[in-house]
């Protein structure tokens, strides 16, 4: 049985040549229509490649074989460059507190890389059991003052779990970032039943974890509701003007916008600038300086090549 009229999909695993498809309906989506599908070779796509959260049209649908054709993509949002991934709406930094010990300066880095991508961000903390309720309350005022509401978990504790179940069923697609090791393949394993990917012990030598996930996946988690299924340490590569990224912080954002301090110079990058007049004791301050005096360094050395 076929059905010719064109329908919406969403591209939720990729393999070699076939895309597999959740049928996408204007009244409500089919998450258990899943379709096997091929891109209809006379269509030009000027050489646009799909990924895996594409939305795309797809036609000569047979419902019997569970086969169909993609007849064209439609434009995306965003696109994540490792793993490959598109149209994210929210990515959840995660890092664990201990095994391996957290690092502030590499949390911070994956902060804004991820808000480069201009998602909402968000941060979650694992492996909460191995510290204490008042080291805990500190890490949550701390990442406050940085201007994030941190995630809390405790695998042991099914209520921290579960708050995190019910917000990631209110979003649309979403999506774990963090280095190896952290337990992200654990909390994918309880976010999305039968997934069980395996999880791999932290390198006594390296403090570090293995990379155990091989493919970029989308997992339904409600109705309309996707979480992605990706390999282990995935940083994105931060590619944006030097001159944007103090809009990246927001302790610097919320001096500038809501609390109108003005600067000298427009272009201020708020360093040893003349009229600067940012309050620089923030704790991410040194961070900052840091990745501006970093990506400095990196045009001076492209202008040099």
């Amino acid at each position: 049985m076929k059905v010719n009229n064109k329908n919406l999909g969403l591209v939720t695993k990729k393999f070699n040549d076939f895309f597999l498809v959740d049928l996408k309906n204007q009244e409500t989506y089919l998450n258990s229509e899943k379709f096997l599908c091929k891109v209809r070779k006379s269509i030009n796509f000027k050489n646009q490649l799909i990924y895996v959260g594409d939305e795309v049209e797809i036609k000569n649908i047979d419902l019997k074989s569970k086969r169909a054709v993609i007849t064209s993509v439609k434009k995306r949002k965003n696109l994540l460059v490792r793993p490959s991934v598109a149209n994210i709406s929210n990515i959840y930094i995660t890092f664990s507190v201990e095994e391996p010990a957290l690092n502030l300066s590499q949390v911070n880095r994956f902060l804004i890389s991820a808000e480069s991508i201009g998602v909402e961000v968000s941060l979650v903390l694992t492996k909460c059991d191995l510290i204490s309720d008042k080291s805990r309350y500190l890490l949550i005022d701390k990442f406050e003052k940085w201007g994030y509401k941190a995630i809390t978990l405790n695998l042991e504790k099914s209520d921290d779990f579960n708050n995190l179940l019910v917000e990631l069923k209110q979003k649309e697609c979403s999506i774990f970032m963090g280095p190896s090791g952290v337990g992200k393949t654990t909390l994918l394993n309880m976010i999305i039943p039968g997934l069980q990917n395996n999880t791999a012990p932290v390198s006594n030598k390296i403090k570090r974890g293995k990379n155990t996930t091989r493919n970029v996946e989308l997992f339904s988690v409600s109705h309309q509701s996707y979480i992605v299924d990706t390999p282990g340490f995935n940083m994105q590569p931060l590619e944006i003007s030097i001159n944007l990224l103090p809009n990246l912080y927001s302790e610097i954002h919320k001096q500038v916008i809501e609390e109108g301090i003005k600067c000298k110079f427009r272009n201020c990058l708020h360093l040893n600038d003349e009229g600067c007049n940012l309050n620089k004791s923030f704790e991410r301050y040194s961070f900052y300086k840091e990745m501006i005096e970093s990506a400095k360094s990196h045009c001076y050395q492209n202008q040099e090549d």
